[in-house]
């Protein structure tokens, strides 16, 4: 199988206002969509849109058929999302932010494809001019563990038919359940310089506009650097205020077999693994509260919360703020 694990570190740096780090160790699915149907017959602890200790849900991922809140303008890798607005220059720079803008073109309305994880991924490409036709797509995800679902991150991987690295996608999702899909382009695939990898790497700077932490304010710009999975995985999301490195994030990690009795070892080695996730979460949240950082509510700056799919009671109703 193409289908895989990766036995993960993932470390957080916060730099300002207040110095914080932490360190942790889980595992993350790497998921070749074309696979889905034979994952089930060989791994009694998986299943697809059923119960099971490791259960995936395809309508837990890229919900292109439901509405997006707030949308704005959509561009091949999405840096000028708020140009309509008037917050971003077409050549790509506000507030000193380096920005790689491919052409506009007008957005037509969330992808209405309503079939598998697969179809959808390949749809939502083909809006943004990636034909992905015979190609594939590995997802770096965690299903549901015993019917708990969260990720805070997952990517997907699109190679053409040739087997070319063409885009990546990044899926945030928040605690408040919302989730934010950020486009990685052909245009945004260079030379890779993440540590310890080699060959080509997805990089995109972008504004985020998207409540993920009470101590990170909406407006800041998402760092993306992403290597297409091979014998490790590596990625990492930086947070950058104008110029300034506010707080990194990586992943790292070594390819391992997914065979039936490494899911079976891994299920005790690292046990409810989603729930630990959403644990620690909350436990670094107290530890920065402790530490007296400036925090804001999520309802503080509503209208300025775009582009995201299931907003939370507390922007449902919101508008888009007033640029000027």
């Amino acid at each position: 199988m193409r289908s895989c694990l990766y036995e993960c570190r993932v470390m957080h740096q916060r730099f300002a206002p207040t110095a914080h780090r932490f360190v942790y160790n889980i595992f993350y699915f790497a998921i070749d969509l074309d696979e889905l149907g034979a994952l089930p017959r060989k791994l009694a602890l998986f299943s697809v849109n059923r119960r099971n200790a490791y259960s995936f849900r395809e309508d837990d991922f890229l919900p292109t058929g439901e509405a997006v809140h707030n949308a704005t303008v959509e561009t091949g890798a999405g840096p000028s999302t708020l140009l309509r607005a008037g917050r971003w220059r077409p050549d790509g720079r506000s507030s000193g932010l380096p920005l790689w803008v491919p052409h506009l073109r007008p957005w037509s309305g969330p992808t209405s494809t309503s079939g598998g994880l697969k179809e959808r991924v390949v749809a939502y490409l083909g809006e943004r001019g990636v034909d992905l036709a015979e190609g594939r797509v590995v997802l770096v995800t965690l299903p549901r563990v015993f019917g708990y679902p969260f990720n805070p991150v997952s990517f997907y991987f699109c190679y053409d038919r040739e087997d070319n690295p063409v885009a990546a996608l990044a899926e945030v999702t928040n605690t408040f359940r919302e989730m934010k899909t950020y486009f990685l382009g052909p245009g945004t695939l260079g030379t890779g310089w993440l540590e310890k990898t080699r060959g080509e790497t997805f990089h995109l700077r972008i504004p985020k506009h998207f409540y993920v932490s009470p101590y990170s304010d909406v407006d800041v710009a998402f760092d993306f650097n992403l290597s297409p999975p091979g014998p490790r995985l590596s990625a990492q999301i930086d947070d950058y205020t104008g110029g300034q490195r506010t707080l990194t994030s990586s992943v790292t990690g070594t390819r391992r077999g997914l065979t039936g009795a490494r899911l079976a070892w891994w299920t005790l080695k690292y046990p409810l693994i989603t729930v630990r996730i959403i644990t620690l979460i909350h436990w670094q949240a107290l530890l920065l509260r402790l530490k007296r950082t400036p925090w804001f509510a999520k309802a503080a700056r509503a209208g300025d919360q775009s582009d995201l799919y299931r907003p939370h009671a507390s922007i449902a109703a919101s508008a888009p703020s007033d640029p000027t």
